[in-house]
């Protein structure tokens, strides 16, 4: 095979041409990303930080309802609550951990 064919790799060359041109797209790729209000990096970390957050407040008044609810039908009054309550925090965790596992995207 000749030296100059297409196809080869040339990962050891250092073309500044290449490198240039690699700059040059990395550039316009942003700016079209910008363009059409594509989320940037510092937004997946917020994101993932609200569903953290979304993921607390919703299985803890989400269990505390339930609680309540069945206070009010069976006349359990505390205790259906505080139960509820409980397991609305080791499912909250269990969301968290599962959440924080998981790369930001």
């Amino acid at each position: 095979m000749a030296e100059k064919e297409p196809g080869q790799d040339f990962g050891d060359a250092d073309d500044p041409r290449l490198a240039a041109l690699d700059q040059r797209l990395a550039q316009a790729r942003a700016s079209e990303a910008s363009r059409q209000g594509v989320k940037v990096e510092a937004d997946r970390g917020y994101s993932q930080g609200n569903r953290v957050i979304s993921a607390l407040i919703g299985s803890l008044v989400g269990s505390a309802l339930i609680g309540w609810l069945f206070d009010r039908w069976f006349g359990t009054a505390p205790w259906a609550l505080i139960v509820m309550l409980f397991l609305g925090i080791g499912v909250a965790f269990r969301q968290i951990i599962r959440i924080s596992g998981e790369r930001p995207e």
